[in-house]
């Protein structure tokens, strides 16, 4: 399959491909004769690996790791569960973090939309804040 083909089957852009590629997370493409990339549908089921990975939130550089693992001829599983493990464990803080925003936010707002801007005091650069 031409870099078209094979990023349409795996819902990238052939940019991404091409960028893939270059940073090693794809193999080298074959080449036909007038020079164009030939790919397989491994290539195909590798670039939807990835997408899935990226969706999950790992970096390239952990989907990097779990393939080279692949690629030694093992199964990655655990790697994966443990990457998967921890992205929960950062999503569960980052989610805390943001709940205790979104709560000290919504006190200054209602405090701003309670408050008179006619009594604002002159020495301090906003009540509300």
């Amino acid at each position: 399959m031409r870099i078209g083909e094979t990023a349409a089957a795996a819902g990238v852009s052939a940019k991404t491909v091409r960028f893939y590629e270059d940073r090693g997370l794809l193999p080298a493409a074959d080449r036909a004769s007038n020079g164009y990339r030939d790919y397989g549908q491994e290539t195909v089921s590798r670039l939807e690996f990835i997408r899935r990975g990226r969706t999950a939130g790992l970096t390239l550089s952990q989907i990097s790791d779990i393939l080279a693992v692949r690629d030694t001829g093992q199964a990655p599983c655990v790697h994966v569960k443990d990457l998967l493990a921890q992205q929960l464990h950062d999503l569960d803080a980052r989610i805390a973090e943001l709940t205790a925003l979104q709560a000290t936010v919504a006190a200054y707002h209602d405090a701003a939309a309670a408050g008179d801007p006619a009594a604002c005091d002159p020495e301090r650069i906003c009540t509300y804040l």
